[in-house]
């Protein structure tokens, strides 16, 4: 059986330390467009020794294709290959076609397009999987896993996420790490434990319910590796990289309790719940209150049915609220009926 391409395999590649075997199986993934996002990143780790003239005259965002290309011509190899130059130019453009694929809702490219799986969830969807190595993981709404079939004895056990999930990872007796990988380039590492991680558009967040687990962020932030404890909740902005990520201790339900089919609120802003009904359900929110922005909730309500979770909620906060279609309009309930 070929080998599976990972960080740490390509990291033996770039050191020259792969097998033939091993080396041939880097060659052949490396001239796929489609492995463009992940190559990019491993690079960054490796750029400082494979610099080129044309890299080093772009010392914030090296010319990839030529790093390959000077990688290859180090260990003493053809470059054979070459990526159509859409796919160059999306590798150097790097961070920021990935900030665009977040923006527009598009999901990540595929690890290893040859062996990944795909699960995607709808709007108002939620499913639990099973992986072969006994890591239970449940997406959200509007969200999508991607993962080998199987992970290599020795190897970490890696899977890329875009949107929503919660993971309860299983932990080995050989140790593998578990790496969930978000677009932007932070990882989130682990042993056993369970979490919870949320990357929509620019917000991200990791919520730790027992173990524990390291944070890794791209290299381009220059933000160093933040360890958390079970109870902690990280924070981060990928439009504000020079803001700080935030670390504090919470209460888990808030971020975790839609996986047992409700919604725990506590002091969450009505601004809140509305990003999280477009983000789970694709609904467009009107706040036609401008008062209820602010205003903070809390309490339990069940998630099934739109209609029926929009009852509860009613019911449960005093709101009013109209549906046309794939929008929603919340009103105070003591407020005079908006006009349709």
């Amino acid at each position: 059986m070929l080998p599976l391409v990972t960080q740490e395999l390509f990291n033996r590649y770039v050191h020259d330390q792969a097998t033939p075997t091993e080396a041939a199986v880097v060659r052949a993934w490396l001239t796929e467009p489609t492995n463009q996002l992940i190559a990019e990143q491993w690079m960054r780790t490796h750029w400082h020794t494979l610099e080129t003239p044309t890299a080093a005259a772009l010392p914030d965002e090296p010319n990839y294709e030529a790093l390959l290309t000077s990688l290859h011509q180090q260990m003493g190899r053809t470059a054979a290959w070459r990526w159509q130059p859409w796919a160059a130019a999306a590798v150097i453009g790097g961070l920021a076609v990935g900030g665009l694929w977040w923006q527009y809702g598009t999901p990540p490219t595929a690890p290893v397009a040859a062996v990944a799986h795909t699960e995607t969830t709808d709007y108002g969807q939620k499913r639990t999987l099973h992986l072969s190595d006994g890591t239970e993981v449940t997406l959200n709404g509007h969200s999508t896993l991607r993962y080998p079939q199987a992970w290599a004895t020795g190897q970490p056990r890696e899977v890329w996420l875009d949107g929503e999930a919660y993971f309860s990872v299983r932990h080995l007796p050989s140790d593998e790490h578990f790496i969930v990988h978000t677009p932007d380039g932070m990882q989130v590492e682990v042993l056993g434990t369970k979490f919870a991680v949320y990357r929509r558009q620019e917000q991200a967040r990791v919520m730790l319910v027992s173990g524990k687990v390291q944070l890794k962020f791209k290299a381009a932030d220059h933000r160093p590796d933040l360890v958390m404890q079970p109870g902690e909740l990280v924070e981060m902005n990928s439009r504000q990289p020079e803001a700080a990520v935030r670390k504090t201790t919470v209460a888990a339900a808030p971020y975790t309790s839609w996986k047992d089919g409700k919604l725990v609120f506590d002091e969450t802003t009505i601004a809140e719940l509305a990003t999280r009904l477009h983000d789970t359900y694709g609904v467009e929110v009107v706040l036609a209150t401008p008062e209820l922005k602010d205003r903070r909730i809390t309490g339990t309500v069940p998630i099934g049915e739109l209609d029926v979770l929009l009852q509860a909620l009613e019911e449960t906060f005093h709101l009013t609220i109209q549906r046309q279609q794939n929008r929603l309009i919340f009103s105070d309930h003591n407020s005079p009926k908006p006009s349709l």
